[in-house]
């Protein structure tokens, strides 16, 4: 559909948001996604009734606000607001963002009784947070997936949230309300998009009017323009027709089935990839809101094969059903700070998995763009609001002109400049304190092979860690990738890695390179290392716990590797369970197959989901990760809770310790 044949009022005030970001007592981050530039005015009241008032004009530029102009009805609001006077600790803190659009100034400020009525919890006529001065309950979770038929965990969150924010303004928070929610990957699933979903992109990305980017000069098969592509016949569900292809690997595969190209790309449901930046950006306010769904048209499109319309037919009933749940996540994410960091599907799958993938990706111009495209809208929905001062500069004229002439040299330049940006990493001033690791960009990679995985962090980012850790005593880590994973699946991965088939079972994990494996061990035996160590997992789509000790005369620290995945995302069941009874009986605790493991110094307690089968160690339901910790930083209690209400706590059964 042309924008000129859509009524320009069905396009919402605000597109998505308020999300709150880092949230500091003399620093506030807030990301708004809206129709128009506007001016910005922020109120914040306190339970005493004290109020602060700030207030920008549009015009005003390299102010608090950046507007970053996306599209003819898109701009990005990003608030970083330093406070004269510092917010106090532990209280509830009202909050109202009033919008006044510059293009119709005579209707005045216009509030989210305006756009967003419901985006307050019962009792509240203002959104609100609490920024604590100990961390005492935490939200985390990864791998949300909008058309996996599972409920979605984060509206799992935001039924939490609603039991613990204050009776009312004034009153005292849950005790279990979050200091933050974190996610540790695969927010959104750029390499894995259901029919009715790209179907719902292509609507929004033409009603918010994007620069049409330019393809045709990328050595693949694709038409001219972004706009020609999105009517193609191969635009859904065969999208690997447009996707690059490299040569035969020289393997015996490669032999036997006499040079047959394959995809650059290796997802196995790359058929509807996204490819543009219009498609990326859309997917985000998709994934994040409910305003943008209104009005869409989300019947087949025409020309799909009977299969395809099948398929079609099946994603929409749990599309539409994922939809319905978007006013809790808009209202949960407007309440809690919202910490981000990316793991490979946010960009492709296996994304920097070795040298070999590294190479024949960027060295090809289609694939070098999608890439460049997907960090581009990380950058703008995810990265800014992790460490908004790490973003500032002449980065944002380059954010700026790719969105305005998309396919132009100036956009491939600022890929480039992207790819080479090492600051995706980093921690807030939490306590405990949190870090977050960037496991996908900062990659130590395999000397000896291009096709040996990568270590997950190289020498110099362990070393960042080894300094940042100095003079903590308690740590929540977040890797996206268990540092601590299953014995048995790691296993596999190690032998397929060692026929020549990494790819095959996503062989990335900590311990696959010796470098990064014996760095990040070194961590934790440091004789200044901190006491405890909570490791934030996601990343396998299934949840479990282990407590860690170290053996030897000297101890260290208390570690629990906590995974929890996915948010909206499950493993093949019957698979799971067989490999969950196999892990248990090959690595029992006097198997000697514990000794040929690179942790075979430390001791794993694996935690039993409570009320699931005798012998079970992994938890394979869709939720989010509730932990709670003590007045020294350690989890006192571990907790998946479930979209359907439920709540499953990982009970520590000391028996059933054993040595890795």
């Amino acid at each position: 559909e042309s924008f000129e044949m859509i009524d320009k009022t069905m396009i919402p005030l605000v597109l998505a948001g308020p999300i709150l970001r880092r949230m500091q007592p003399s620093r506030l981050a807030f990301w708004m996604a809206v129709r128009s530039e506007c001016d910005v005015r922020l109120e914040l009241r306190l339970p005493d009734g004290s109020m602060q008032t700030h207030e920008w004009l549009a015009r005003d530029v390299g102010g608090a606000v950046r507007q970053i102009k996306a599209g003819e009805h898109l701009v990005y609001l990003l608030i970083d607001c330093s406070l004269k006077a510092p917010l106090p600790l532990d209280v509830w803190v009202s909050y109202r963002l009033s919008l006044r659009f510059v293009s119709n100034h005579q209707v005045g400020w216009q509030d989210h009784t305006i756009w967003a009525s419901d985006l307050c919890y019962s009792g509240h006529d203002w959104p609100g947070f609490q920024i604590s001065s100990k961390v005492r309950a935490l939200l985390h979770g990864s791998c949300r997936k909008p058309h996996h038929d599972s409920g979605d965990g984060l509206v799992a969150a935001d039924a939490h949230v609603a039991e613990n924010v204050p009776q009312n303004g004034n009153g005292e928070a849950g005790n279990d309300l979050p200091a933050a929610l974190v996610m540790s990957g695969d927010q959104i699933y750029a390499d894995d998009v259901a029919g009715p979903m790209l179907r719902a992109i292509h609507q929004v990305a033409s009603r918010l009017g994007f620069s049409d980017e330019t393809l045709g000069d990328l050595d693949v098969a694709l038409p001219d323009l972004a706009s020609d592509m999105y009517a193609h016949p191969h635009s859904y569900y065969e999208r690997e027709q447009f996707l690059p292809k490299k040569g035969p690997e020289r393997d015996l595969l490669g032999v036997l089935f006499r040079g047959v190209e394959k995809p650059v790309f290796t997802s196995v449901n790359a058929h509807n990839h996204l490819i543009t930046l219009a498609e990326l950006l859309s997917m985000y306010l998709l994934v994040w809101s409910p305003s943008v769904w209104d009005g869409l048209d989300l019947s087949p499109p025409d020309g799909l094969s009977e299969e395809h319309q099948a398929l079609y037919v099946q994603e929409l009933k749990v599309i539409k059903a994922f939809r319905d749940g978007l006013n809790q996540v808009r209202r949960v994410m407007a309440h809690v700070p919202v910490a981000m960091i990316f793991d490979d599907h946010d960009i492709t799958d296996d994304w920097n998995l070795n040298r070999a993938w590294e190479e024949t990706v960027y060295g090809h111009d289609f694939s070098h763009r999608i890439i460049g495209n997907a960090l581009i809208a990380y950058l703008v929905n995810q990265g800014w609001g992790n460490k908004p001062e790490a973003f500032e500069g002449k980065l944002w004229h380059g954010v700026q002109q790719s969105l305005g002439m998309p396919g132009c040299e100036v956009h491939d330049a600022f890929v480039e400049e992207l790819l080479d940006f090492e600051g995706w990493d980093f921690h807030w001033e939490t306590e405990p304190l949190l870090i977050v690791l960037d496991t996908r960009t900062r990659r130590w990679r395999s000397e000896s092979s291009i096709h040996q995985p990568s270590g997950l962090l190289d020498w110099e980012a362990v070393t960042d860690l080894q300094r940042a850790l100095r003079g903590r005593d308690s740590v929540m880590l977040v890797s996206a990738a268990p540092i601590f994973g299953v014995k048995l699946i790691e296993t596999l991965q190690k032998f397929m890695t060692f026929v020549g088939k990494p790819l095959m079972v996503d062989a990335e994990y900590w311990m696959g390179h010796p470098g990064t494996a014996s760095s990040i061990l070194n961590v934790f035996r440091h004789r200044k290392t901190p006491d405890r160590f909570t490791i934030l997992s996601g990343d396998v789509h299934y949840s479990f716990v282990y407590d860690v000790e170290l053996k030897g005369k000297s101890g260290g620290p208390d570690i629990w590797q906590i995974c929890s995945s996915g948010i909206k995302n499950e493993f093949p069941r019957k698979l799971l369970k067989w490999l969950d009874h196999l892990n248990r009986w090959l690595y029992a605790p006097r198997s000697p197959l514990n000794w040929l493991t690179s942790r075979w110094a430390m001791r794993i307690i694996p935690r039993k989901p409570k009320g699931t089968a005798h012998g079970r160690r992994l938890l394979n339901r869709a939720g989010i990760g509730l932990v709670r910790f003590d007045e020294l930083g350690a989890p006192v209690e571990i907790a998946q809770l479930l979209p359907n209400g439920d709540q499953v706590i990982f009970e520590r059964r000391e028996r059933e310790a054993r040595w890795d």
